[in-house]
């Protein structure tokens, strides 16, 4: 395949006039476009936007390559503009833009395309070619110039493959790699390769991209280098580099200064793998506040889908089950509610450690997962010292804790661990850090739980205390420690209140039910609005999963909202307390009354007043989403 078979002739603009990136931005992607390349153009956008909050794609010497991969792709395509004036583009070195390409490469399917594009990312490194290609005065003109360099390509084909025959006797070998996989890769990977040749030296590069590992090196090749290259802008596995000069940097640093990268080389101190993750160099430079958000995040991703495709299955078993056979036990009266019931609880039961797990992963990388999970599980669990079997959970809070000391204790034991005998090397990751890590993270666990169960007691004695004599006051308490806490000691004393008032069966103990129901029902219910309404304020995640909340929101299932309050949580867990607090005290003001413990929508048939009821919800949500809206800081992808 060549990569005029990817270029429309009318997806080529020449001698262009633009005022700045994003008009740049907006008249590729309208080339994209017109030549039926995209299938959703704001959604390609996005992306778009989004690998350029990364870092600029506008690499430096009048070189812009914004990309973007994206389900809006309906084919790979390259679009071109030439901009003899030149654009700031926030290039790298702070010049204009002249020769700006525009990818476009869809997710999932074969990737074969990238092949073709990341010789065009290679050819874009020989600045006598791009000067030739903003010169061309007409499309024709262009698209040879194109066809002819890549035939120069093809002619040396295989020589990236093989290493670079080596004139000092010296031989190195490299890694390029950045988070999308498609031009930086490429481009670093050219750009020392060409320095290799200049100086002599023996090379050979593997360039990680989206469709995997190009031209991987082999352990053998590994064991001869002098030293290893690592110029990546993403994590990659580093245990093959074990014992060798590794130099790391990032890709802006290899294209743009390969020879301090060699320079490097030489007094490079040697690597010890011990499973800690390996950024690029420019991670060093951010603040403490941003490393913890990634390691966050890193947990809430991968626990977004069992929220989601748990709470979605519990809320099909309340649709298909008959809550008149046991009101008690709705959701798993009948054979089939109960199958999905059952399903969507256990892939709930995973929430929690996943969470832990996944943060943990993200500061000690492998050693710390099984810590982190293992803290996770006694999170849900509420194990303690004295009853190892569970007790009150600390829910997503503790997991928060579990996660982050799981995994700075492993990191922190990786270090420790370094002083230990090489012949000891072997057993570390299969013995010292399981063993050690999970027996600690049991005691902090098992000590944090108990300070839970405590203040749960508490809590259950304070709201018996108050008795029914404030109705209005306790609706907009019950309601509030619905939302903070979404399964820990807050919500569950709640909760359990709520259930013992209901065995009461007198309209109080159903009005306290129905406060603690709608208390509930708002947090994921504002989360999914404010997605929609605020979405600037959410990641692109978050904004994918957010109208699902409102399936979750609707069926009282709070632990919908779980993800992201566990994100934001100064933020998130105020606006929602508030908005909860506003539905419990209206319930009780228009003496809404409810005889089922659980249900959502489902149970409205035996909720007293349901019209009003549905207010007092439609009010708490949108107050919960306004705060959210004020009050979470705009994310920068």
């Amino acid at each position: 395949m060549r990569i005029s078979e990817f270029i429309d002739p009318k997806g080529i603009q020449l001698r262009v006039a633009l005022a700045d990136q994003n008009e740049a931005i907006d008249k590729l992607i309208a080339l994209h476009d017109a030549v039926g390349n995209l299938k959703d153009a704001a959604g390609f956008k996005t992306a778009i936007l989004e690998r350029e909050a990364k870092g600029s794609t506008a690499i430096g010497n009048g070189i812009a390559v914004p990309h973007g991969k994206s389900a809006a792709v309906a084919k790979a395509g390259l679009v071109a503009i030439t901009c003899p004036d030149g654009v700031d583009y926030k290039a790298l070195d702070g010049n204009p833009s002249n020769l700006l390409f525009m990818i476009a490469a869809p997710e999932g399917g074969a990737d074969t395309h990238l092949e073709v594009l990341s010789k065009l990312m290679t050819m874009l490194m020989d600045t006598a070619f791009c000067k030739t290609l903003v010169a061309a005065k007409s499309v024709d003109e262009f698209l040879s110039l194109i066809d002819k360099k890549e035939a120069e390509k093809d002619a040396s084909a295989g020589a990236s493959a093989t290493a670079t025959p080596s004139k000092s006797g010296k031989k190195i070998v490299a890694v390029t790699a950045c988070p999308t996989g498609i031009a930086h890769t490429f481009m670093a990977a050219e750009a020392l390769e060409l320095k290799a040749k200049e100086l002599g030296i023996g090379f050979r590069v593997e360039k990680d991209g989206s469709g995997g590992a190009k031209d991987p090196l082999t352990a053998a090749e590994i064991a001869e280098a002098d030293a290893v290259i690592v110029a990546c802008d993403k994590n990659i596995d580093m245990s093959v580099f074990d014992g060798k000069k590794v130099v790391l940097a990032s890709t802006k640093e290899a294209i743009h200064t390969p020879e301090v990268l060699f320079e490097k080389a030489e007094t490079a101190s040697v690597y010890h793998h011990t499973g800690a993750v390996t950024k690029r160099s420019d991670d060093s430079n951010e603040s403490i506040g941003r490393q913890l958000y990634k390691h966050l995040m890193n947990g809430v991703s991968h626990m977004l889908p069992f929220v989601i495709g748990g709470g979605i299955l519990i809320a099909i078993a309340f649709l298909l089950d008959d809550y008149s056979i046991d009101p008690s036990n709705f959701g798993t009266n009948t054979p089939v509610a109960a199958w999905f019931k059952n399903i969507g609880g256990g892939a709930f039961g995973f929430m929690l450690p996943i969470l832990a797990g996944f943060i943990a992963q993200s500061i000690a990388d492998r050693p710390g997962l099984a810590v982190g999970f293992v803290g996770g599980l006694l999170a849900s669990t509420g194990a303690t010292f004295a009853n190892p079997g569970g007790g009150i959970p600390s829910a997503f809070l503790g997991a928060l804790v579990a996660g982050f000391a799981a995994g700075y204790f492993m990191k922190w034991l990786e270090k420790v661990c370094e002083v230990l005998p090489q012949s000891l090397e072997g057993i570390k990751p299969v013995l010292i850090y399981p063993l050690c890590g999970i027996a600690v993270i049991g005691v902090v666990m098992c000590a944090i739980n108990p300070i839970v169960g405590a203040l749960n007691a508490w809590i259950s004695g304070v709201l018996s205390s108050m008795g029914t004599t404030s109705l209005v006051p306790l609706g907009i308490i019950l309601g509030a420690m619905m939302a903070t806490d979404m399964g820990g000691p807050l919500n569950k004393a709640a909760y359990v209140f709520g259930t013992a008032a209901l065995a009461e069966q007198n309209e109080v103990g159903w009005m306290i039910m129905a406060a603690v129901m709608v208390g509930g029902m708002v947090p994921p219910i504002a989360i999914a609005l404010a997605t929609l309404i605020f979405p600037k304020k959410f990641t692109v995640a978050e904004r994918k999963a957010g109208p699902v909340n409102f399936i979750m929101g609707f069926c009282f299932i709070t632990e919908g909202a779980i993800p992201y309050a566990a994100a934001d949580p100064l933020h998130v867990i105020p606006s929602l307390m508030v908005g909860s607090g506003v539905a419990g005290a209206l319930s009780m003001v228009f003496k809404c009354t409810l005889m089922a413990p659980h249900g959502g929508i489902f149970v409205f048939p035996v909720v007293g007043n349901w019209a009003m009821y549905l207010v007092a919800l439609a009010i708490g949500s949108f107050v919960s989403c306004a705060l959210l809206g004020v009050l979470k800081k705009t994310v920068e992808e």
